[in-house]
C-alpha cells in the first residue's frame, strides 16, 4: 500500500473553524480521489507495519475540512477484525434522532488534528440515527452506536468548525462523568 500525499491541518489553524458547505453532485473526480486517499490514510494508520513505518498516529476518521477543503464530507475506517475494515463515506449528514444515554471514551478522545494530549471527557450519544448521501449522491439512513456513534459525532462536528476539545469543561474537565457510561 501507498501511503496518500494528504496534510492533515493542525488545530491552530483557522479553516479548522470553518463552517463546511453542502455538496453538491456528482462528486468531482478531485473529491472521488481524496476520499480513497483519506480511507487509504486511515487503513493504513491502524495496521501496525505502515503506522510503524510511516510514524502515523492512528485514526479513526477524517473530515474534508481538516485537509482544508470546507466541504460537507467525512469518512471513517472501523476496524471490525484484525486488519479487517468497514469503510463509511459520509455526505450531507443530517442528524434524524440520539438516545438520551451519554457515553464519554474513557482513555479519551483524540484527533488527527490534535497533537497533544488532552484531558477530559467528551460527552456523546450512546446512539445515533443519521441520513446522508453516498458517493453517487444516493439518500441513505444509518444508525449506528457506541464507538461508531462517537465518531461520527467527533467528524460532523468538524464540519461545524467544532473540535473535540470544545466540549470538554475547561474547568472541571471531568463533569458530569457519573452521569455517562464509559466506553
Amino acid at each position: 500500500m501507498e501511503l496518500p500525499n494528504i496534510k492533515i491541518l493542525d488545530e491552530k489553524n483557522k479553516t479548522l473553524r470553518q463552517i463546511s458547505q453542502k455538496v453538491k453532485f456528482p462528486l468531482s473526480n478531485e473529491d472521488k480521489k481524496t476520499i480513497q486517499d483519506m480511507l487509504t490514510y486511515l487503513k493504513m494508520s491502524q495496521i501496525e507495519k505502515y503506522y510503524e513505518k510511516y510514524n502515523l498516529r492512528p485514526g479513526m476518521g477524517l473530515a474534508f475540512i481538516q485537509l482544508g477543503i470546507p466541504k460537507n464530507i467525512f469518512v471513517i475506517v472501523n476496524e471490525v477484525d484484525d486488519e479487517q475494515f468497514e469503510n463509511y463515506v459520509i455526505i450531507n449528514p443530517k442528524m434524524i434522532s440520539h438516545s438520551e444515554e451519554l457515553i464519554y471514551v474513557g482513555e479519551g478522545e483524540g484527533c488527527l488534528s490534535v497533537n497533544r494530549e488532552v484531558e477530559g471527557i467528551v460527552p456523546r450519544y450512546a446512539r445515533m440515527r443519521i441520513s446522508y448521501q453516498d458517493e453517487n449522491g444516493k439518500e441513505c439512513e444509518i444508525r449506528v452506536r457506541e464507538d461508531l456513534s462517537v465518531a461520527f459525532q467527533h467528524e460532523m462536528d468538524h464540519l461545524n468548525g467544532i473540535l473535540f476539545v470544545d466540549k470538554i469543561d475547561k474547568n472541571n474537565p471531568f463533569k458530569d462523568k457519573d452521569k455517562m457510561r464509559e466506553i
